[in-house]
């Protein structure tokens, strides 16, 4: 006759199965949240690899104070797209039209919905839930 499983035993192995799963999903949350968007070596924008000394050399971190970790690239583009806000802006940047001052807004809203994200309480107490559960292991 085959063997009779115990539904306790089978609970109990499904219910810790679950809770794997759960952690794996809030250390991939965390890690989404702040490793990839917080990353110091590359860019926030593009991704590519930033070059610190580049960006002193050409002093755009001292002509306007930029919020995100660009590359040099991103980094003028971003000070064109503030100065467009304004009114001004590079003319001969014929392609910075509407369309792009639209995808640098929303990119930008993005960014700011991810911090507010990372900020909030309940990521926070995604936080806790994890250091809990390394502490009970």
């Amino acid at each position: 006759m085959a063997e009779i499983i115990s539904i306790d035993e089978k609970r109990l192995f499904c219910d810790k199965e679950k809770a794997v799963r759960m952690r794996k999903r809030k250390l991939l949350a965390v890690r989404k949240a702040l490793q990839c968007t917080q990353c110091r070596i590359k860019c926030e924008k593009c991704g590519t690899q930033i070059d610190t000394g580049e960006l002193e050399q050409t002093g755009i971190s001292l002509k306007l104070r930029v919020p995100y970790r660009f590359c040099l690239g991103c980094s003028e583009e971003y000070v064109d797209f503030i100065e467009r806000l304004k009114g001004y802006g590079d003319s001969d940047c014929y392609w910075h039209n509407e369309s792009w001052m639209k995808s640098w807004q929303a990119w930008i809203e993005y960014r700011s919905a991810l911090d507010q994200h990372t900020k909030s309480t309940e990521f926070f107490r995604l936080l806790k839930d994890l250091e809990e559960s390394e502490t009970n292991q």
